[in-house]
């Protein structure tokens, strides 16, 4: 959306702080100035670099001739850092304006230039530091399994499914009041319902009906191949599960364990046979 006179003005009057950086810049700004300050506001929670402004309040606008091709600018800014940084130009009575509009840092990321993650300091640029860049990294992204589904009702999930996985809960827990509780509150137990009862993506992927994953979680699939060589070609076998994972876990593991051969092992006079349930402990349910 773009910059309006009455929302620069209202910029203007703000502190120069965690959003904004004021540069008169009349002539011409130093584009690997730029670069830096682009990514010091990155770090700091995305802003606007606005030139041809005064820094000082009271703020004036004094017109800027840096970047006269904001487009050329959008696209220096994106080779170099990677990321997509709309450059605004605004031509005001006053004079032009450059806004440079700096998204934030995903979670867990810091942006960077030449290798140095910088912050602003003041009015001037800094180094961020090495326990500010380990906080950074030690992010972690937001939960998309932990978010509700819009428009997701209990409807949308297959009682069956809850039912065998307050079954197996039950037993995991040895309390077998579980198995008296209604839908809703297994869910609630579980943490599956969010936001004031909400249906997660969590809960559709593990309950939801084939039809509620169709329209509302169309990429939910789950693909069985196996091949008895690293040669390209065609799966000897292959299975897709299009259906929520109390579904078909049962069914994966049949699967995987008939590639599993019977074993024995001498016991005294006697050779014991060795399941492959008892040898195989990487699909463990539990």
């Amino acid at each position: 959306m773009p910059t309006s006179p009455a929302q620069l003005q209202q910029w203007m009057v703000e502190p120069e702080g965690q959003r904004l950086e004021f540069k008169e810049a009349k002539q011409r700004f130093d584009f690997e100035n730029l670069l830096k300050y682009c990514v010091a506001l990155a770090n700091e929670g995305g802003g606007r670099v606005v030139l041809g402004v005064t820094d000082q309040r009271p703020r004036r606008i004094v017109g800027s001739s840096a970047f006269d091709t904001p487009e050329r600018t959008e696209a220096g800014l994106h080779q170099r850092l990677g990321h997509r940084i709309p450059v605004e130009e605004l031509r005001l009575p006053e004079g032009r304006v450059v806004i440079v509009h700096v998204p934030s840092r995903l979670p867990g990321t810091a942006w960077q230039v030449g290798g140095c993650y910088y912050k602003r300091a003041g009015d001037d640029l800094a180094p961020l530091g090495h326990q500010e860049l380990q906080a950074m990294f030690a992010e972690a992204g937001p939960d998309f399994s932990a978010q509700p589904c819009p428009g997701a009702t209990l409807s949308d999930l297959a009682p069956a499914s809850i039912a065998l996985f307050r079954d197996r809960w039950a037993q995991k827990t040895a309390d077998p009041r579980k198995r008296d509780e209604s839908d809703a509150q297994t869910l609630r137990d579980a943490e599956l319902l969010v936001e004031g009862d909400q249906i997660s993506y969590a809960a559709l992927v593990l309950f939801g009906t084939r039809a509620a994953l169709t329209q509302r979680l169309g990429q939910a699939e789950l693909v069985f191949e196996y091949r008895s060589s690293e040669a390209a070609g065609p799966a000897a076998d292959r299975e897709e599960y299009r259906e929520v994972f109390f579904a078909w876990q049962d069914a994966l593991w049949k699967k995987i364990n008939l590639r599993n051969d019977r074993q024995s092992y001498q016991d005294d006079f006697f050779r014991m046979d060795l399941p492959p349930s008892t040898r195989c402990r990487c699909a463990k349910r539990y």
